[in-house]
């Protein structure tokens, strides 16, 4: 069981049997009253986020989350341009293929290159979600022409990874380098 002020960014908690990721959480206190943990969660297998307060006699259970490596293969385009299916196999078992739904991995797809390994997390023998890496590396597949003006505040071009990411870096940055990307605020850090 974790206290309320144990309810921190990154853990993994059980509400009403259900897994939720914490995102965010603020301790306060208002004058002579008891803290209030504060906290935004994400539902690990719908996705939907919520703010709850925890109080210091709250507690709330750690969810069993483990992680586990698998492999991304491929993605089915549906109609309208959508990928309709995600198809991942386990880690050293190509024959034991298995689909994810949109939901659950478009924050991380866009990401990763296909037979990438990314890390799966499950719950109750069942996969709920893929953790991103707060960094990744990727080829630029298309980059506009730099156009010469206004530079005086670091202007920035349009550049498409070999993911389909959409990126704004600065003008230096061409088709064929490898860029480090932070995938939190999905920007440019430097060339790799």
């Amino acid at each position: 069981m974790l206290e309320y002020n144990q309810i921190r960014e990154r853990k993994y908690i059980v509400l009403d049997g259900d897994p939720y990721e914490v995102i965010s959480s603020h301790v306060f206190r208002k004058q002579q009253r008891k803290p209030i943990n504060n906290v935004k969660i994400k539902h690990m297998v719908s996705g939907r986020v919520t703010e709850r307060s925890f109080g210091s006699s709250e507690k709330a259970e750690e969810a069993d989350v483990t992680i586990k490596k698998i492999k991304y293969l491929y993605s089915k385009i549906r109609g309208g341009g959508h990928a309709g299916e995600y198809w991942f196999s386990a880690e050293n078992d190509p024959s034991d293929r298995f689909t994810l739904p949109e939901t659950m991995v478009e924050e991380t797809i866009t990401f990763t290159k296909q037979n990438d390994l990314v890390e799966a997390l499950v719950f109750n023998e069942e996969v709920i979600g893929l953790r991103t890496p707060l960094t990744v590396t990727l080829k630029v597949t298309e980059a506009e022409p730099a156009v010469k003006g206004n530079t005086a505040t670091g202007a920035n071009k349009r550049v498409t990874m070999e993911t389909g990411l959409i990126l704004n870096t600065p003008l230096f940055i061409n088709e064929g380098d490898v860029l480090k990307i932070n995938t939190v605020k999905r920007e440019y850090i430097e060339r790799a």
